[in-house]
C-alpha cells in the first residue's frame, strides 16, 4: 500500500496523484492558498478517493458558512459510494465518521474519530492539524495541547512536517497561557517549516500576551515567508499587526493596515468579517471615528443572519449589524438565536450558553445601554471560551464589558475584570489595560453628585 508525506497509507492508485496528495498536505498545514486545487487534482484522477472526498467534506465545513453545508452533504454521499465500491483503510473510514458526526451536529464527534486515527497513525499530520483545527472551532485549548503533545514524539527531526506540528504545539501552549515555551516552539518550527503561518502567528500571539509590541511587529515584518503565499489567513497576520499597533497608541497605522491590507478584498468569509469588526470595534473603543467603514461590513453580514453555522461568527456579525445600524437585521439574528438554542447539538448549546446572553450585551451596548450590556457580557464571560477563537479574538468583547462596565459606574467590578484580564497575560500590562485603571482612578476621585 501507498504511503503519503506523513508516512500514512492512502489508498491512491497514480504516484502523480500521491504527489498531487502531499502537496495538498503541505498546502493545508501552511494555510496555502492553492489548497483546492491540489485536492481536486487529485480527485479528478481518482475519483473514487474515499479519504479525497472526505477531506472536501471536512474543509468545507470548516469554512464556517451554511452553503458548505451542502458541499460536505455532496462529499459525504461521494465517500460513502467510493467506500462501498472498493477497499478502504482504517484512516479513510476516520475521516468519513468524522465527516458523519459533524454532519450530525456533532464536532466533537468528529473530533473523537480523528483522534482515534492518530492513536494508530501517531505520525499522521494531516489528521493532527484537522483535529486541531475543529478543537479550535469548539474553543477547546487544552483538548489541543493533549492532542499535539500526544503525537510530537512522531514528528521527529526527521519527519518532513515537523515544523508544522511544532507550530501546532506553539499555538496551544500559548492558549493554555504558556508563553515563554510558546515562543520557543513556534521559532524553532519556523527554522523546519519557514513558510508556516499557523506557527509565525502563535509567537505574534504571544508578543500580543505579553504587551510587546514592537517584538510582534518585528517577528511579522522578519518572516513574510511564512504568511506571503497564504490563503485569507494572511489578513489575519495584518489583523495581528494592527493590534500590536494599536498596543502602540498607533491608531491611525492601525486604521490604514485595515484599509490597505485587512479590507483589500471584500470577502465575506467568516474569518475576514471576525477581523474587520473586532478591529473596528476596539478603534471606536479607543474614541476613534472610522467612518463609513461600517456599511459594507453589515451589507456583508445582513446575508448571514440565518447562517447560524458557529456563534463566534454570528457574534461578530452582530458587530457589524450593530455598526451598520441595521436594526431589523439585528432583531432577526436575535430571533433566530432564540431558534437555534432549543435544537440539539455541540453549536445549539454554544448558542444557549454563552451566545444569547452575548447577543442581548452585545445589543444591549449598540443601544447605550451600558448597564445592561455590562451585566449580559460579564454573564457570558465564563463561557465564552467556547464559541472558539483564540484568547486576541475573544479579547473585544472583553474590552466591551470592560468599557460597558465603566460606562456604567461599575468600577470595583471592572476592576476585578482587568484583574483577571491582567492574569490571564501573566502581569504583563498593555496599553488598554493601562488606560482603564486609569480611568477608574480618575473616576473614583470626582465627587459623587
Amino acid at each position: 500500500m501507498k504511503t503519503d508525506i506523513c508516512n500514512a497509507p492512502v489508498t491512491l492508485e497514480h504516484a502523480t496523484s500521491v504527489d498531487n496528495w502531499n502537496d495538498m498536505i503541505r498546502a493545508f498545514l501552511a494555510h496555502g492558498s492553492a489548497t483546492p486545487q491540489h485536492l481536486g487534482a487529485v480527485l479528478e484522477a481518482e475519483p473514487d478517493f474515499a479519504m479525497g472526498h472526505a477531506t472536501r467534506g471536512l474543509f468545507s465545513l470548516m469554512m464556517g458558512r451554511a452553503e458548505m453545508w451542502q458541499v460536505a452533504e455532496e462529499a459525504r454521499t461521494r465517500a460513502r459510494n467510493a467506500a462501498a465500491q472498493g477497499t478502504i483503510n482504517a484512516r479513510e473510514r476516520g475521516w468519513i465518521a468524522a465527516l458523519d458526526q459533524w454532519l450530525d451536529d456533532s464536532p466533537t464527534g468528529a473530533v473523537a474519530a480523528l483522534e482515534s486515527v492518530l492513536a494508530a497513525i501517531p505520525q499522521d499530520t494531516l489528521t493532527a492539524k484537522a483535529s486541531h483545527a475543529i478543537r479550535f472551532i469548539l474553543g477547546d485549548a487544552s483538548g489541543m495541547r493533549a492532542s499535539i503533545e500526544r503525537v510530537l514524539p512522531a514528528h521527529s527531526a526527521d519527519h518532513p512536517l515537523r515544523g508544522y506540528a511544532m507550530g501546532c504545539h506553539a499555538f496551544t501552549l500559548e492558549e493554555t497561557c504558556e508563553y515563554a515555551a510558546a515562543e520557543l516552539a513556534g521559532r524553532a518550527g519556523l527554522t523546519y517549516a519557514p513558510d508556516d503561518a499557523w506557527g509565525l502567528h502563535a509567537v505574534a500571539h504571544v508578543h500580543d500576551m505579553r504587551a510587546e509590541p514592537a517584538a510582534g511587529i518585528a517577528l511579522i515584518e522578519n518572516h513574510k515567508s511564512a504568511w506571503d503565499q497564504s490563503n485569507n489567513f494572511r489578513y489575519h497576520v495584518w489583523w495581528h499587526k494592527a493590534l500590536l499597533y494599536m498596543d502602540q497608541g498607533k491608531t491611525d497605522i492601525a486604521l490604514a493596515l485595515y484599509d490597505n491590507q485587512i479590507r483589500a478584498d471584500k470577502t465575506d468569509d467568516y474569518r475576514d468579517i471576525a477581523n474587520a469588526t473586532s478591529l473596528l470595534m476596539r478603534l471606536e473603543l479607543e474614541g476613534m471615528d472610522i467612518g463609513t467603514r461600517w456599511e459594507e461590513l453589515g451589507a456583508l453580514a445582513e446575508n448571514r443572519i440565518n447562517d447560524g453555522c458557529l456563534v463566534f461568527a454570528d457574534l461578530h456579525y452582530q458587530l457589524a449589524l450593530a455598526g451598520a445600524d441595521k436594526e431589523d437585521a439585528r432583531t432577526a439574528i436575535t430571533a433566530r438565536f432564540a431558534r437555534d438554542a432549543r435544537q440539539k447539538g455541540d453549536m445549539a448549546e454554544r448558542v444557549a450558553n454563552p451566545g444569547l446572553t452575548a447577543l442581548a450585551g452585545l445589543n444591549a451596548f449598540s443601544e447605550g445601554r451600558y448597564g445592561d450590556a455590562f451585566v449580559q457580557l460579564a454573564n457570558a464571560r465564563p463561557k465564552m471560551q467556547s464559541i472558539g477563537g483564540s484568547h486576541a479574538q475573544r479579547d473585544v468583547f472583553e474590552r466591551m464589558t470592560i468599557d460597558a462596565g465603566l460606562r456604567a459606574g461599575h468600577f470595583d467590578d471592572v476592576e476585578q475584570i482587568l484583574h483577571e484580564r491582567l492574569a490571564l497575560r501573566a502581569g504583563h500590562e498593555d496599553l488598554f489595560t493601562a488606560t482603564r485603571f486609569e480611568q477608574i482612578t480618575h473616576a473614583r476621585r470626582i465627587p459623587a453628585q
